[in-house]
Protein backbone atom coordinates (compact mmCIF):
# COMPACT_ATOMS: atom_id res chain seq x y z
CA UNK A 1 0.00 0.00 0.00
CA UNK A 2 1.05 3.63 -1.10
CA UNK A 3 0.54 7.24 -0.81
CA UNK A 4 0.59 8.91 -4.26
CA UNK A 5 0.72 12.27 -5.19
CA UNK A 6 -0.35 13.53 -8.40
CA UNK A 7 1.20 16.94 -10.34
CA UNK A 8 -1.02 18.53 -13.02
CA UNK A 9 -4.71 18.86 -13.47
CA UNK A 10 -5.05 18.75 -17.24
CA UNK A 11 -6.26 15.64 -19.67
CA UNK A 12 -3.83 13.38 -18.52
CA UNK A 13 -4.50 14.41 -14.59
CA UNK A 14 -7.80 13.57 -15.04
CA UNK A 15 -7.19 10.03 -16.22
CA UNK A 16 -4.49 9.82 -14.03
CA UNK A 17 -6.57 10.17 -10.75
CA UNK A 18 -9.39 8.04 -12.20
CA UNK A 19 -7.21 5.36 -12.75
CA UNK A 20 -5.44 5.67 -9.55
CA UNK A 21 -8.51 5.64 -7.75
CA UNK A 22 -9.43 2.51 -9.04
CA UNK A 23 -6.54 1.46 -7.47
CA UNK A 24 -7.19 1.94 -4.16
CA UNK A 25 -5.83 -1.69 -2.57
CA UNK A 26 -2.15 0.07 -4.03
CA UNK A 27 -3.02 3.77 -3.27
CA UNK A 28 -4.19 3.82 0.00
CA UNK A 29 -4.22 7.53 -0.34
CA UNK A 30 -4.44 10.16 -3.53
CA UNK A 31 -3.25 13.80 -3.33
CA UNK A 32 -3.81 15.76 -6.38
CA UNK A 33 -1.78 19.53 -7.00
CA UNK A 34 -1.73 21.86 -9.18
CA UNK A 35 -1.43 25.53 -9.53
CA UNK A 36 -5.29 25.77 -9.73
CA UNK A 37 -6.73 24.20 -7.08
CA UNK A 38 -10.08 24.45 -8.25
CA UNK A 39 -9.50 22.17 -11.41
CA UNK A 40 -8.29 20.04 -8.46
CA UNK A 41 -11.39 19.77 -6.93
CA UNK A 42 -13.53 19.31 -10.27
CA UNK A 43 -11.75 16.53 -10.88
CA UNK A 44 -11.56 15.29 -7.26
CA UNK A 45 -15.41 15.78 -7.40
CA UNK A 46 -16.16 13.87 -10.59
CA UNK A 47 -14.00 10.90 -9.55
CA UNK A 48 -15.57 10.18 -6.18
CA UNK A 49 -18.72 10.19 -8.09
CA UNK A 50 -17.81 7.63 -10.47
CA UNK A 51 -15.71 5.66 -8.05
CA UNK A 52 -16.48 6.40 -4.29
CA UNK A 53 -13.35 6.98 -3.87
CA UNK A 54 -11.99 10.28 -2.00
CA UNK A 55 -9.08 12.65 -3.31
CA UNK A 56 -7.96 15.35 -1.46
CA UNK A 57 -6.46 18.80 -3.57
CA UNK A 58 -3.95 21.62 -2.92
CA UNK A 59 -3.07 24.60 -4.66
CA UNK A 60 0.96 24.39 -5.81
CA UNK A 61 3.53 26.21 -8.46
CA UNK A 62 5.39 23.14 -9.44
CA UNK A 63 8.18 25.57 -10.15
CA UNK A 64 8.56 26.98 -6.79
CA UNK A 65 10.75 24.24 -5.17
CA UNK A 66 10.40 25.14 -1.78
CA UNK A 67 6.76 25.35 -1.45
CA UNK A 68 6.40 21.87 -3.56
CA UNK A 69 9.25 20.35 -1.35
CA UNK A 70 7.07 21.53 1.72
CA UNK A 71 3.70 19.73 0.35
CA UNK A 72 5.40 16.88 -0.13
CA UNK A 73 7.13 16.99 3.07
CA UNK A 74 3.60 17.79 4.91
CA UNK A 75 1.88 14.45 2.31
CA UNK A 76 4.49 12.03 2.69
CA UNK A 77 3.30 10.53 -0.62
CA UNK A 78 5.48 7.26 -1.96
CA UNK A 79 5.74 8.44 -5.27
CA UNK A 80 4.73 11.48 -6.86
CA UNK A 81 3.31 11.30 -10.73
CA UNK A 82 4.54 14.41 -13.01
CA UNK A 83 2.03 14.94 -15.42
CA UNK A 84 2.75 18.89 -15.29
CA UNK A 85 4.68 20.83 -18.09
CA UNK A 86 7.98 19.41 -19.20
CA UNK A 87 9.80 22.60 -18.46
CA UNK A 88 8.86 22.15 -15.03
CA UNK A 89 9.98 18.74 -14.44
CA UNK A 90 13.62 19.44 -12.92
CA UNK A 91 11.93 21.78 -10.28
CA UNK A 92 9.71 18.83 -9.24
CA UNK A 93 12.87 16.28 -9.45
CA UNK A 94 14.33 19.15 -6.78
CA UNK A 95 11.39 18.36 -4.74
CA UNK A 96 11.29 15.07 -5.10
CA UNK A 97 15.15 14.71 -3.88
CA UNK A 98 14.37 17.20 -0.84
CA UNK A 99 11.59 15.70 0.20
CA UNK A 100 12.70 12.49 0.13
CA UNK A 101 10.24 10.88 -2.79
CA UNK A 102 10.27 9.18 -5.74
CA UNK A 103 9.53 10.18 -8.76
CA UNK A 104 7.59 9.37 -12.60
CA UNK A 105 6.68 11.82 -15.66
CA UNK A 106 5.62 11.11 -19.23
CA UNK A 107 7.81 13.78 -21.09
CA UNK A 108 11.21 14.20 -21.18
CA UNK A 109 12.60 18.17 -19.65
CA UNK A 110 12.61 20.88 -22.28
CA UNK A 111 14.01 24.19 -21.73
CA UNK A 112 11.08 27.16 -21.38
CA UNK A 113 12.94 29.31 -23.64
CA UNK A 114 14.33 26.55 -26.79
CA UNK A 115 11.63 23.63 -28.04
CA UNK A 116 14.82 21.30 -27.81
CA UNK A 117 13.77 17.81 -26.69
CA UNK A 118 16.85 16.29 -25.00
CA UNK A 119 17.47 13.55 -21.71
CA UNK A 120 20.76 15.13 -20.79
CA UNK A 121 19.14 17.57 -18.00
CA UNK A 122 17.47 14.22 -16.20
CA UNK A 123 19.81 11.76 -16.66
CA UNK A 124 22.47 13.95 -14.97
CA UNK A 125 20.61 13.66 -11.84
CA UNK A 126 21.55 9.95 -11.91
CA UNK A 127 23.90 9.85 -8.90
CA UNK A 128 21.22 12.08 -6.94
CA UNK A 129 18.31 9.79 -7.33
CA UNK A 130 21.26 6.93 -6.65
CA UNK A 131 22.56 8.87 -3.72
CA UNK A 132 19.62 9.03 -2.23
CA UNK A 133 18.14 5.81 -2.84
CA UNK A 134 15.27 7.22 -4.65
CA UNK A 135 13.85 6.10 -7.80
CA UNK A 136 12.82 7.96 -10.72
CA UNK A 137 11.34 6.79 -13.82
CA UNK A 138 11.34 8.74 -16.92
CA UNK A 139 9.07 9.11 -20.17
CA UNK A 140 6.21 6.91 -18.64
CA UNK A 141 3.43 7.59 -20.84
CA UNK A 142 2.46 5.81 -24.48
CA UNK A 143 5.35 7.28 -25.99
CA UNK A 144 7.45 8.02 -24.95
CA UNK A 145 6.71 5.03 -22.43
CA UNK A 146 5.16 2.21 -23.66
CA UNK A 147 6.61 2.31 -27.34
CA UNK A 148 9.81 1.55 -25.17
CA UNK A 149 8.61 -1.46 -23.02
CA UNK A 150 6.61 -2.47 -26.60
CA UNK A 151 10.51 -2.09 -27.91
CA UNK A 152 11.93 -4.04 -24.81
CA UNK A 153 9.50 -6.87 -24.76
CA UNK A 154 10.37 -7.57 -28.52
CA UNK A 155 13.96 -7.63 -27.41
CA UNK A 156 13.18 -9.92 -24.56
CA UNK A 157 10.91 -12.14 -26.66
CA UNK A 158 11.89 -12.60 -30.26
CA UNK A 159 14.97 -11.01 -31.36
CA UNK A 160 18.45 -11.63 -30.55
CA UNK A 161 18.63 -8.40 -31.99
CA UNK A 162 16.83 -5.24 -33.08
CA UNK A 163 18.10 -3.66 -36.15
CA UNK A 164 15.36 -1.34 -37.19
CA UNK A 165 12.93 0.48 -35.24
CA UNK A 166 9.83 2.64 -36.67
CA UNK A 167 7.23 3.82 -34.21
CA UNK A 168 3.52 4.82 -35.62
CA UNK A 169 1.43 7.13 -33.99
CA UNK A 170 -1.47 7.88 -35.47
CA UNK A 171 -5.15 9.82 -34.07
CA UNK A 172 -7.64 9.20 -36.86
CA UNK A 173 -10.71 11.02 -34.80
CA UNK A 174 -12.32 13.60 -34.91
CA UNK A 175 -13.43 16.26 -32.02
CA UNK A 176 -15.46 18.57 -34.79
CA UNK A 177 -13.17 21.89 -34.47
CA UNK A 178 -11.46 23.59 -36.93
CA UNK A 179 -7.99 23.68 -35.28
CA UNK A 180 -7.39 22.27 -31.57
CA UNK A 181 -4.17 20.02 -29.94
CA UNK A 182 -4.64 16.72 -28.69
CA UNK A 183 -2.24 18.21 -25.29
CA UNK A 184 -0.97 21.79 -24.16
CA UNK A 185 -0.79 23.50 -27.18
CA UNK A 186 2.33 25.21 -26.29
CA UNK A 187 4.31 22.13 -26.19
CA UNK A 188 2.48 19.99 -28.84
CA UNK A 189 3.29 23.00 -31.15
CA UNK A 190 6.47 23.41 -30.27
CA UNK A 191 6.85 19.59 -30.69
CA UNK A 192 5.53 18.93 -34.59
CA UNK A 193 6.74 22.32 -35.66
CA UNK A 194 10.75 21.46 -35.09
CA UNK A 195 13.34 19.81 -37.05
CA UNK A 196 13.09 16.33 -37.96
CA UNK A 197 15.46 13.96 -36.56
CA UNK A 198 15.82 10.24 -36.69
CA UNK A 199 19.19 7.50 -35.87
CA UNK A 200 20.98 5.19 -38.97
CA UNK A 201 24.13 4.12 -38.95
CA UNK A 202 25.48 5.08 -35.85
CA UNK A 203 24.86 9.30 -35.95
CA UNK A 204 21.98 11.52 -36.21
CA UNK A 205 20.54 12.41 -39.48
CA UNK A 206 18.29 15.65 -39.32
CA UNK A 207 15.61 16.74 -41.69
CA UNK A 208 13.16 20.04 -42.51
CA UNK A 209 10.12 19.75 -40.26
CA UNK A 210 7.29 17.21 -42.13
CA UNK A 211 10.06 16.93 -45.32
CA UNK A 212 10.12 13.29 -45.22
CA UNK A 213 6.33 11.34 -45.25
CA UNK A 214 4.70 8.62 -46.50
CA UNK A 215 0.97 6.45 -46.18
CA UNK A 216 1.19 3.94 -43.27
CA UNK A 217 -1.59 1.62 -42.66
CA UNK A 218 -3.15 1.08 -39.08
CA UNK A 219 -5.28 -1.23 -37.87
CA UNK A 220 -8.86 -0.28 -38.33
CA UNK A 221 -8.18 2.69 -39.38
CA UNK A 222 -6.58 1.96 -42.99
CA UNK A 223 -3.55 4.00 -44.56
CA UNK A 224 -2.71 7.60 -43.24
CA UNK A 225 0.12 10.06 -44.59
CA UNK A 226 2.39 9.84 -41.62
CA UNK A 227 5.23 12.14 -41.13
CA UNK A 228 8.64 11.51 -39.79
CA UNK A 229 9.26 13.78 -36.75
CA UNK A 230 12.08 13.63 -34.04
CA UNK A 231 10.52 12.31 -30.57
CA UNK A 232 12.47 11.94 -27.66
CA UNK A 233 12.30 8.11 -27.04
CA UNK A 234 14.35 7.96 -30.02
CA UNK A 235 17.26 9.05 -27.50
CA UNK A 236 17.14 6.51 -24.59
CA UNK A 237 16.20 3.18 -27.38
CA UNK A 238 19.17 4.11 -29.36
CA UNK A 239 20.98 4.33 -26.07
CA UNK A 240 19.92 1.35 -24.75
CA UNK A 241 19.40 -0.56 -27.65
CA UNK A 242 22.66 -0.17 -29.75
CA UNK A 243 22.31 -3.03 -32.26
CA UNK A 244 19.83 -0.71 -33.53
CA UNK A 245 20.85 0.44 -37.15
CA UNK A 246 17.72 2.98 -37.28
CA UNK A 247 15.37 4.12 -35.50
CA UNK A 248 12.80 6.73 -36.41
CA UNK A 249 9.23 8.26 -35.03
CA UNK A 250 5.79 8.96 -37.72
CA UNK A 251 3.10 11.15 -37.00
CA UNK A 252 -0.28 11.47 -38.90
CA UNK A 253 -1.85 14.51 -39.54
CA UNK A 254 -4.32 16.04 -41.01
CA UNK A 255 -4.13 18.30 -44.65
CA UNK A 256 -6.38 21.03 -42.52
CA UNK A 257 -3.98 20.56 -39.25
CA UNK A 258 -0.70 20.94 -41.35
CA UNK A 259 -2.12 24.22 -43.15
CA UNK A 260 -3.36 26.22 -39.32
CA UNK A 261 0.24 25.23 -38.51
CA UNK A 262 2.15 27.09 -41.62
CA UNK A 263 -0.70 29.36 -40.98
CA UNK A 264 0.16 29.74 -36.95
CA UNK A 265 3.81 29.72 -38.01
CA UNK A 266 4.04 32.30 -40.71
CA UNK A 267 2.48 35.01 -38.97
CA UNK A 268 4.56 34.18 -36.02
CA UNK A 269 2.17 33.11 -33.36
CA UNK A 270 4.62 29.84 -32.90
CA UNK A 271 7.21 32.13 -31.15
CA UNK A 272 8.21 30.91 -28.07
CA UNK A 273 10.04 34.44 -27.42
CA UNK A 274 8.45 37.29 -25.70
CA UNK A 275 7.64 40.04 -27.65
CA UNK A 276 6.36 43.53 -26.19
CA UNK A 277 2.55 44.64 -27.04
CA UNK A 278 1.21 47.91 -25.85
CA UNK A 279 4.16 47.87 -22.99
CA UNK A 280 3.42 44.24 -21.93
CA UNK A 281 5.77 40.88 -22.53
CA UNK A 282 3.66 38.58 -24.13
CA UNK A 283 5.07 34.52 -25.96
CA UNK A 284 2.59 34.35 -28.74
CA UNK A 285 2.37 30.97 -28.07
CA UNK A 286 1.21 30.62 -24.56
CA UNK A 287 -1.05 33.75 -26.10
CA UNK A 288 -2.08 31.29 -28.71
CA UNK A 289 -2.64 28.63 -26.15
CA UNK A 290 -4.84 30.62 -24.37
CA UNK A 291 -7.17 30.74 -27.07
CA UNK A 292 -7.23 27.68 -28.84
CA UNK A 293 -9.91 24.84 -27.23
CA UNK A 294 -9.03 23.01 -24.09
CA UNK A 295 -7.55 19.59 -24.80
CA UNK A 296 -9.36 18.49 -21.46
CA UNK A 297 -12.65 19.52 -23.15
CA UNK A 298 -12.41 17.88 -26.45
CA UNK A 299 -13.67 14.56 -25.31
CA UNK A 300 -17.27 14.99 -25.23
CA UNK A 301 -17.70 14.85 -29.05
CA UNK A 302 -14.49 12.82 -29.94
CA UNK A 303 -15.25 10.56 -32.18
CA UNK A 304 -12.65 7.71 -33.68
CA UNK A 305 -9.74 6.24 -32.25
CA UNK A 306 -5.64 6.17 -31.96
CA UNK A 307 -3.19 3.45 -33.02
CA UNK A 308 0.45 3.44 -31.25
CA UNK A 309 2.71 0.86 -32.25
CA UNK A 310 6.17 -0.60 -32.84
CA UNK A 311 7.53 -2.04 -36.28
CA UNK A 312 10.72 -3.81 -35.99
CA UNK A 313 13.25 -5.71 -37.64
CA UNK A 314 15.67 -7.99 -36.31
CA UNK A 315 17.65 -11.14 -35.97
CA UNK A 316 16.96 -14.10 -34.19
CA UNK A 317 19.10 -17.27 -34.89
CA UNK A 318 20.54 -15.80 -37.80
CA UNK A 319 17.33 -14.75 -39.24
CA UNK A 320 15.62 -11.74 -40.38
CA UNK A 321 12.46 -11.37 -39.12
CA UNK A 322 10.03 -8.77 -38.91
CA UNK A 323 7.65 -7.73 -35.97
CA UNK A 324 4.51 -5.29 -35.11
CA UNK A 325 2.91 -4.43 -31.48
CA UNK A 326 0.67 -2.05 -31.26
CA UNK A 327 -2.57 -0.79 -29.04
CA UNK A 328 -5.53 1.02 -30.55
CA UNK A 329 -7.77 3.14 -28.36
CA UNK A 330 -11.05 4.87 -28.42
CA UNK A 331 -11.77 7.95 -27.80
CA UNK A 332 -15.45 7.45 -27.51
CA UNK A 333 -14.36 4.56 -24.67
CA UNK A 334 -11.99 6.77 -22.85
CA UNK A 335 -14.52 9.21 -22.45
CA UNK A 336 -16.89 7.61 -21.38
CA UNK A 337 -14.69 6.29 -18.50
CA UNK A 338 -13.00 9.06 -17.50
CA UNK A 339 -14.11 12.22 -19.01
CA UNK A 340 -11.00 12.88 -21.12
CA UNK A 341 -10.29 11.84 -24.88
CA UNK A 342 -8.01 9.16 -26.04
CA UNK A 343 -4.52 10.88 -25.84
CA UNK A 344 -4.83 12.07 -22.89
CA UNK A 345 -6.23 8.31 -21.57
CA UNK A 346 -3.18 6.90 -23.61
CA UNK A 347 -0.96 8.91 -21.86
CA UNK A 348 -2.40 8.63 -18.21
CA UNK A 349 -3.06 5.14 -18.18
CA UNK A 350 0.68 4.31 -18.55
CA UNK A 351 1.90 6.50 -15.86
CA UNK A 352 -0.77 5.01 -13.41
CA UNK A 353 0.68 1.41 -14.53
CA UNK A 354 4.42 2.67 -14.10
CA UNK A 355 3.41 3.64 -10.81
CA UNK A 356 1.82 0.20 -9.76
CA UNK A 357 5.11 -1.38 -11.08
CA UNK A 358 7.26 0.79 -8.55
CA UNK A 359 5.39 0.07 -5.48
CA UNK A 360 4.81 -3.39 -6.31
CA UNK A 361 8.47 -3.63 -6.16
CA UNK A 362 8.45 -5.04 -9.90
CA UNK A 363 10.07 -1.43 -11.42
CA UNK A 364 12.63 -0.09 -8.36
CA UNK A 365 16.10 0.92 -7.71
CA UNK A 366 18.15 3.64 -7.08
CA UNK A 367 18.57 6.20 -9.78
CA UNK A 368 17.09 7.59 -13.30
CA UNK A 369 15.62 5.20 -14.90
CA UNK A 370 13.97 5.08 -18.79
CA UNK A 371 11.22 2.52 -18.84
CA UNK A 372 12.66 -0.05 -21.54
CA UNK A 373 15.39 -0.70 -18.53
CA UNK A 374 12.80 -2.34 -16.64
CA UNK A 375 11.21 -5.53 -17.12
CA UNK A 376 8.39 -5.06 -19.75
CA UNK A 377 6.17 -8.04 -18.79
CA UNK A 378 4.08 -6.83 -15.92
CA UNK A 379 3.77 -3.40 -16.61
CA UNK A 380 2.34 -5.07 -20.22
CA UNK A 381 0.01 -7.48 -17.97
CA UNK A 382 -0.77 -4.86 -16.28
CA UNK A 383 -1.48 -2.39 -19.23
CA UNK A 384 -4.03 -4.33 -20.83
CA UNK A 385 -5.91 -5.00 -17.30
CA UNK A 386 -6.34 -1.53 -17.28
CA UNK A 387 -7.68 -0.30 -20.44
CA UNK A 388 -4.75 -0.60 -23.45
CA UNK A 389 -4.90 -4.04 -24.59
CA UNK A 390 -1.98 -5.00 -26.94
CA UNK A 391 -2.01 -6.36 -30.30
CA UNK A 392 0.97 -8.51 -32.31
CA UNK A 393 1.99 -9.31 -35.61
CA UNK A 394 4.36 -11.68 -36.57
CA UNK A 395 6.56 -11.42 -40.22
CA UNK A 396 3.73 -9.25 -41.66
CA UNK A 397 4.26 -6.09 -44.16
CA UNK A 398 6.40 -3.55 -41.76
CA UNK A 399 5.38 -0.94 -45.34
CA UNK A 400 8.24 1.45 -43.69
Amino acid sequence: MARLMIIGAGGVGTVVAHKAARHSGNFTEILLASRTKAKCDAIAAAVEKKTGVRITTAGVDAEDVPALTALLKNFSPDIVINVALPYQDLCIMDACLAAGVNYLDTANYEPRDEAKFEYKWQWAYKKKFEDAGLTAILGCGFDPGVTGVFTAYAAKHYFDEINYLDIIDCNAGDHGKAFATNFNPEINIREVTQKGKYWENGKWVYTEPHEIHQPVTYPNIGPKESYLIYHEELESLVKNFPSLKRARFWMTFGQEYLTHLRVIQNIGMARIDPILYKGVEIVPIQFLKAVLPDPGELGENYTGETSIGCRIRGLTGGKERGYYIWNNCSHEAAYKETGAQGVSYTTGVPAVVGALMFVQGKWKGPGVYNVEEFDPDPFLEQLATDGLPWHEEHDGDLEL
